[in-house]
């Protein structure tokens, strides 16, 4: 009876959908991309001033200082702990147990420059709403048989030899590998084959449809389909496994019961009843591309034939071609080499290393064989991403994305689709080049420096200092703050900073100098006036190695037509006073860029130079006392005033004085406007925020 109904269920639905597919599938296509890319809600907390919360770990991760944890409490809450290396408390961990947290709330952090990774979006997508930091918690032996069976898989990944690999490819749990190891995979356009999704699913499926060839089909299935469903569990019920799931099971309902319904709607019917079960997981970037990429093979599995390697091939063409935007607009760059080193890493990955990490769980005696070919895998990996063959491509505006799409669901002949998706991406490359407006963009970098001047039509780009915080740690990686401002640069279509102005050698100002020009392009260098620091020394050492130009004690920048006057006064006997100070004209707007001068620097200024009516101040020194005197700010009259500060700093940044010597003026700041955006447009001042 049930049978029947899911039978009738499935014709009425094909009856639906047989006219209607191309527009089904491009109505999914354009709703995942809008929502993952233009929507996010905001959620509150269950959990508001809260001290304790009791719930149930579900899931958790230990590296040499820090145990993150999520618990399922009233809602999912991420929690941390922070101990140290020779704590013996974390032994009583385990997936399942029930725990109780003491400690304080911690706000989700938005991305603060913009196109940038959005942490707090990041943990909404999975419905988590609140950060705890735990200061102690006790864990009661209470899991239930599920969890008691994922945690035995945890633990006894972790006793074994390439535990990394064996987490990597058995739980799905990639917290384990080395970042470098896995930013050289995402960087050669393999990083798939270490998420857990339907190539995996489809060996599985392939090994026990073997095994149990001699069952009769339905039962079989039934079979196959709860071993799966155990499987997601033990994998965190990720949404690429559910969706390759349910669509093995939908394809042998078609198959047992002579369903006449082609299998692209089956893949619609498999992507709604996964949106209905679970609305978010339309944010989810693995549904997106799991979903996407099997429309692309679906819909040209005519081009599917000949041996396994040209299949190959095809497979990551197509699987290129239709997830082309999602994987720009998430990175901004893509490798043109990729599809060609699927070839190698596709069977590698699929056909031994995979296979060998299942059996190697159970047969530890062939540790050694896997160890072998995992060298082989990182070697061919490092080896790869030292080849420049990376292309920058902006951000894709959502007007092409639908076009793109469009293209790719007409019936035409395949020459002609690709001629005009190559014409669509030189279309967004050109875009920002007609851009014929002035932007000074003063980023975010916490508790330093760091500005950004672009003129019209990307012609001349200009970096103001660097900040200096050593690293920016999420729940998934670690990042240099560089790396950061490189992806807002890479979504702009810039691809080099033509001048990199080191205010002075202060750690706030140039401490990112060196990884910027390691994994950028820098033209040209200017260093203020004064002796070099030992800073600045180990950066010039950099830019000799790369034949990188630098000057110092310049006067001044011509520009596009554009003046920068670095306002030279003297040599003081401090860095900060040396710094360079620089003014400009941009569209008749009169901008000033104080760096860390202070109220010495800024009289002889005065007594220099005519200026007067600033229309925005780069403040110095962060609103710290020792600048911005009242003298100074009165003679200049700044209309905005922009400092760069971090929340509740040690210094007491920025100072209640200077606050008060600016209360004319409109005062941005960083620590609570996040970035600040100003736009020259039809010779009109716009400003922007990325509030955090």
């Amino acid at each position: 009876m049930y049978l029947a109904s899911v039978n009738l269920f499935l014709k009425r639905l094909k009856i639906v959908l047989q006219y209607n597919t191309v527009f089904l599938l491009l109505f999914l296509f354009l709703a995942i991309y809008i929502y993952y890319f233009t929507i996010i809600k905001e959620y509150k907390s269950v959990y508001n001033n809260t001290t304790f919360i009791k719930g149930r770990i579900i899931d958790y991760s230990i590296d040499d200082s820090k145990l993150s944890l999520i618990i399922k409490a009233k809602e999912k809450v991420k929690a941390t702990y922070y101990y140290n290396n020779n704590s013996a408390v974390l032994n009583n961990i385990c997936l399942g147990c029930s725990i109780t947290i003491y400690g304080k709330e911690s706000n989700l952090k938005k991305n603060t420059i913009p196109n940038t990774f959005n942490y707090q979006k990041y943990l909404y997508n999975k419905k988590i709403y609140t950060n705890f930091v735990i200061e102690k918690y006790r864990v009661y032996q209470d899991n239930n048989t599920f969890y008691k069976i994922k945690d035995y898989f945890y633990k006894k990944t972790d006793k074994k030899l390439n535990s990394n690999y064996l987490k990597l490819f058995i739980l799905g749990d990639k917290t384990q590998l080395d970042s470098n190891t896995y930013n050289n995979y995402q960087s050669n356009g393999i990083a798939h084959l270490f998420a857990i999704s339907g190539m995996h699913i489809a060996l599985i499926i392939k090994v026990l449809d073997t095994l149990l060839k001699r069952i009769k089909e339905l039962k079989k299935v039934a079979i196959i389909s709860l071993f799966l469903l155990i499987y997601s569990f033990i994998v965190s019920f990720t949404s690429s496994v559910l969706r390759a799931i349910l669509f093995y099971i939908l394809l042998s309902i078609k198959k047992i019961f002579n369903i006449k319904v082609s299998n692209i709607r089956l893949l619609i019917i498999c992507a709604m009843i996964l949106i209905i079960i679970n609305p978010i997981i339309i944010y989810d970037i693995g549904f997106i591309y799991s979903f996407i990429i099997t429309s692309g093979i679906i819909l040209n599995n005519e081009l599917i034939k000949g041996t396994y390697f040209k299949k190959i091939l095809i497979i990551s063409i197509i699987a290129f071609i239709y997830s082309l935007p999602i994987t720009i607009n998430l990175n901004y760059e893509i490798n043109i080499l990729s599809i060609i080193y699927n070839i190698i890493f596709v069977p590698l990955v699929s056909l031994i290393i995979y296979p060998l990490t299942i059996v190697t769980f159970v047969i530890s005696y062939l540790n050694p064989i896997l160890s072998f070919f995992i060298r082989i895998l990182e070697y061919l990996n490092e080896l790869f991403a030292s080849f420049d063959t990376m292309i920058i491509i902006p951000r894709i505006p959502i007007v092409l994305v639908i076009i793109y799409y469009l293209v790719l669901l007409l019936r035409i002949k395949n020459y002609k689709k690709l001629i005009l998706i190559i014409l669509i991406m030189v279309i967004n490359i050109i875009l920002p080049k007609l851009d014929n407006n002035y932007y000074v963009n003063y980023l975010d970098v916490n508790q330093g420096d760091s500005i950004f001047l672009t003129m019209p039509n990307k012609k001349q780009t200009i970096l103001i200092d660097t900040g200096g915080i050593v690293s920016f740690k999420d729940n998934e990686s670690n990042y240099h703050l560089s790396n950061i401002y490189i992806k807002y640069f890479k979504s702009l279509g810039v691809n080099k900073i033509d001048y990199l102005i080191i205010t002075h050698g202060d750690y706030d100002h140039m401490g990112e100098a060196i990884n910027l020009v390691n994994n950028f392009k820098v033209e040209k260098v200017i260093f203020n006036c004064g002796e070099y620091n030992d800073l600045e020394k180990e950066l010039i050492k950099v830019l000799d190695k790369k034949r990188i130009k630098y000057y110092s004690c310049i006067k001044e920048l011509n520009i596009d037509n554009n003046i920068l006057l670095f306002l030279q006064t003297k040599e003081y006997d401090n860095e900060n006073d040396n710094s360079n100070v620089i003014y400009t004209e941009l569209d008749g707007y009169k901008f000033m860029f104080m760096g860390d001068a202070g109220i010495e620097k800024e009289k002889d200024i005065i007594d220099k130079y005519n200026l007067y009516n600033i229309d925005v101040l780069k403040v110095g020194h962060h609103g710290s006392k020792t600048s911005s005197s009242k003298y100074f700010i009165d003679n200049i009259n700044p209309k905005c005033s922009v400092i760069s500060v971090v929340k509740k700093n040690r210094y007491g940044h920025p100072n209640k004085e200077v606050l008060e010597n600016l209360k004319e003026s409109k005062i941005y700041r960083t620590d609570q406007d996040g970035s600040i955006m100003f736009k020259i447009k039809n010779n009109k001042l716009q400003i922007e925020t990325c509030n955090p």
